[in-house]
């Protein structure tokens, strides 16, 4: 019984010993291909925009200042009232400068007068010096009294047009329509030019909206612009105001400023606004977006796939061989859960948007299709 215990022991020993030895002839088995989830790179209707700080400008700001200097005797408007170009606003008292117009006038008829008489005399000179009745010298004497007298005139004619000018700037006209603000001068003040501004009348309809724009802005702005066929797209401009609400009324581009400003490294742009309601307000600040008025179709993948290091941006596709490989991308602007990748990539690849801390450049993958996200 003993014995036959023992051959039992060793023939069990010696199939183990087998096995063992079947087992490490065999390689380990490969683990599984790591699963990702991908999208393929598709063309979308894509309207890119940008969001900019912009300030309302009046196109149109006039300080009133008389030209002459006297006592405020007429205020012929109520602050804040909406003014035409041409409307008499201020009247300073005339009764002086009226005096000096009526001078003027008299000077000049008295100047003419004697023009006259040095005229006639000279003539009556020139018959008589033929019959040596009088002198060449009495002649030239009387040509020069003529010339004198014919200065006078001309000196008096001056006086009389600046007398009219200066009896005219009593009345303070409206050079522009506008809307007007508070009088700095009240009613029997004097005033004159080295006084401060009466008034300033700002234009109202349209306003404009000045705002920064760095150079890198401006650059993919162009370049957002860019049209397949070397076209430039056109773009609209919309204002919200300070609590939020969009403007009604669209802007229209109508100005880059030549010249980077050295300090903040921006460049000014200015669109024009209507502004019939009269909301706008110069000088109040607003949200500038600018986006352009058609979609386009461009290449984009989902922002998930994106990856960045060092070098740049990279996305991981899957090939033919269900290989995983890098692709260097350059990114355009962003479009919902999208991103317009504008080189590097082409339409139909497949792009890994699951699974990337798995996968390296080469490595066999075992890939599923994934849905795109909501919004995408």
């Amino acid at each position: 019984m003993a014995f036959r215990l023992l051959v039992s022991i060793a023939v069990m020993a010696l199939a183990l010993g087998a096995c063992n030895d079947r087992q490490a002839a065999q390689p380990p088995a490969a683990p599984p291909a790591p699963a990702v989830g991908i999208q393929p790179a598709s063309k979308k209707g894509v309207t890119w925009s940008y969001s900019f700080v912009g300030r309302i400008k009046s196109p149109e700001s006039v300080a009133l200042i008389a030209r002459v200097q006297g006592f405020l005797d007429k205020i012929q408007f109520t602050e804040g009232q909406e003014i035409k170009a041409g409307d008499t606003l201020y009247q300073i008292e005339k009764v002086q400068y009226q005096a000096q117009l009526d001078q003027a006038t008299a000077n000049l008829a008295a100047a003419k007068a004697q023009e006259l008489n040095a005229q006639l005399t000279y003539a009556r000179s020139q018959d008589l010096v033929k019959t040596q009745a009088v002198s060449q010298a009495t002649l030239d004497s009387n040509r020069a009294a003529l010339d004198v007298a014919h200065a006078s005139v001309l000196q008096n004619q001056a006086a009389l047009t600046q007398a009219k000018e200066n009896l005219g700037y009593t009345d303070i006209i409206a050079p522009i329509a506008g809307r007007i603000g508070r009088t700095a001068y009240t009613q029997g003040n004097l005033v004159g030019p080295g006084s401060n501004p009466l008034a300033t009348i700002v234009s109202q309809d349209p306003m404009y909206v000045l705002f920064q724009v760095s150079v890198r802005q401006l650059e993919e702005l162009r370049e957002a612009r860019r049209q397949e066929d070397g076209g430039q797209s056109k773009i609209a401009i919309t204002v919200r105001l300070s609590s939020g609400k969009e403007y009604p009324h669209p802007g229209v581009w109508n100005y880059t400023d030549p010249q980077v400003d050295l300090q903040t490294d921006t460049v000014t742009m200015r669109a024009s606004l209507p502004n019939p309601e009269r909301q706008l307000i110069d000088g109040e600040f607003v949200s500038v977006d600018v986006r352009a008025r058609r979609e386009q179709p461009r290449l984009v993948v989902p922002q998930a796939a994106v990856q960045v290091d060092q070098a740049g941006s990279y996305v991981m596709v899957v090939d033919k061989d269900s290989k995983a490989q890098q692709r260097r991308i350059k990114l355009g602007p962003q479009q919902d859960a999208d991103v317009v990748v504008e080189t590097g990539l082409t339409e139909g690849e497949n792009v890994i948007v699951d699974g990337l801390l798995k996968v390296r450049p080469g490595l066999t993958v075992s890939a599923t299709p994934v849905a795109p996200a909501s919004g995408s």
